[in-house]
């Protein structure tokens, strides 16, 4: 358990514990006392006293999620950043992110599961087709090189032209 003069910098809570740090950074960022903070929390439906707010704060009471989901409302957070680690709390671009970054692995988790799914019927295909297997493997073979090259290409732009040539020496696409 943490003191008062204890900084949440650097330190991995529970999730109950992120939340009362968290609320009293939020509170006292808006400048609120417990009272005016309870007051926000009763006119959103969630019934709390002050001495309940402070409480919380001082870890000598337990949070319970209606409870965490109406800080998070009364303070304009997703639960998950409320309840996120208290030195990320007010970094909320970096929670932002970090999501981001979480659902873009998830996404190629995703890509990879389907590829190999696709991959797999292919060649099960393949085996039982032996005179078209070459033909169209060249093909897989052009259309994946074809996608990753427009990968590249909008991820870096055009390569730049060899600084011994001219934009007449560049290959076409003709």
């Amino acid at each position: 358990m943490m003191t008062d003069d204890e900084s949440p910098e650097g330190v991995l809570l529970s999730g109950e514990e992120n939340a009362a740090v968290r609320i009293k950074l939020e509170r006292d960022k808006r400048g609120w006392s417990t009272s005016t903070l309870s007051e926000h929390l009763n006119e959103a439906g969630y019934d709390m006293n002050p001495s309940a707010v402070w409480r919380i704060e001082n870890r000598k009471r337990r949070i319970n999620l209606d409870e965490a989901i109406g800080f998070a409302e009364v303070f304009g957070l997703d639960l998950r950043n409320f309840i996120g680690p208290p030195q990320l709390a007010a970094k909320a671009r970096a929670m932002e992110l970090i999501d981001d970054v979480v659902e873009a692995f998830r996404g190629t988790q995703r890509a990879n599961a389907a590829f190999t799914q696709a991959r797999d019927a292919f060649d099960d295909y393949m085996a039982g087709h032996p005179d078209i297997r070459e033909e169209a493997e060249v093909m897989v073979s052009n259309a994946i090189a074809k996608a990753a090259n427009e990968q590249m290409l909008r991820m870096h732009g055009s390569p730049p032209v060899e600084a011994t040539g001219t934009a007449d020496d560049a290959p076409s696409d003709t």
